[in-house]
């Protein structure tokens, strides 16, 4: 089963590869972001794809892009919730204005997308939610304490929203690890070759794989699995060195 799915954060990285993925499977598919790129993005993507522009922490721009998605596609039926914002910043030095906004982007944006999104999910019967977490939901790392809970609350999120609506709507997870994405851009050459050393891989990850992963959980190959959360880590999660 296809049909029509809306991701978020989708005008680069992990939310544009899941788009092209799930369009060259069949899906109709709506890119939603605050950068204006996601237009382009779309287009590129053939007469299945429109790109809208908003921000995931406003319900008003939700309402507003569910509706015209359900105009332009039909109703949503799988919800893929991937945008972020991420500060680097210790939680002493942190703003509350900054653990705000990380919370409103990267939590409760989640929770304004199945919120709106709900009527045509449930009607699909059953629709489908991939929400985007991260490793950083289970292991502590230096300076990005709102990300970290932020990612942290939407693994539980996942488990509350699979049991409330059970058959209706299967909701997972993935947790990405090191995935080279534009954020890995401020980072040096010998500072990525160490993180990814850190994997069993000994490599970062592409987006194209996070994508893949995404389109297994919201496909029918997936039909008994909700609730879930699927580590794409390369292994960073299962080695640590010890002298």
């Amino acid at each position: 089963m296809t049909g029509t799915a809306l991701i978020t954060g989708a005008a680069r990285g992990i939310g544009e590869a899941t788009a092209r993925c799930l369009a060259g499977q069949g899906w109709q598919v709506a890119l939603m972001d605050r950068d204006p790129e996601v237009i382009e993005v779309a287009a590129g993507l053939g007469s299945q794809a429109r790109g809208y522009t908003g921000d995931v922490s406003d319900p008003g721009d939700w309402e507003r892009i569910v509706g015209a998605v359900t105009a332009d596609l039909g109703p949503v039926t799988g919800l893929v919730s991937n945008a972020l914002i991420t500060d680097p910043t210790p939680i002493d030095r942190m703003t509350p204005e900054s653990w705000q906004r990380q919370l409103d982007v990267n939590l409760t944006g989640t929770f304004h997308g199945v919120r709106t999104c709900l009527p045509g999910l449930r009607a699909a019967r059953p629709g489908r939610v991939v929400i985007v977490s991260s490793v950083h939901a289970f292991f502590g790392l230096p300076d990005v304490p709102a990300y970290a809970a932020t990612k942290a609350g939407l693994t539980g999120l996942t488990r509350q929203l699979a049991v409330q609506y059970g058959s209706g709507v299967r909701v997972n997870c993935v947790a990405p690890g090191p995935i080279r994405t534009a954020q890995w851009d401020r980072l040096t050459e010998d500072e990525i070759a160490r993180s990814a050393a850190e994997t069993t891989l000994g490599r970062l990850g592409s987006p194209d794989e996070v994508a893949a992963a995404i389109a297994f959980l919201i496909g029918d190959d997936a039909s008994f699995i909700t609730g879930a959360t699927l580590t794409v880590d390369g292994g960073w999660s299962v080695t640590k060195n010890s002298s």
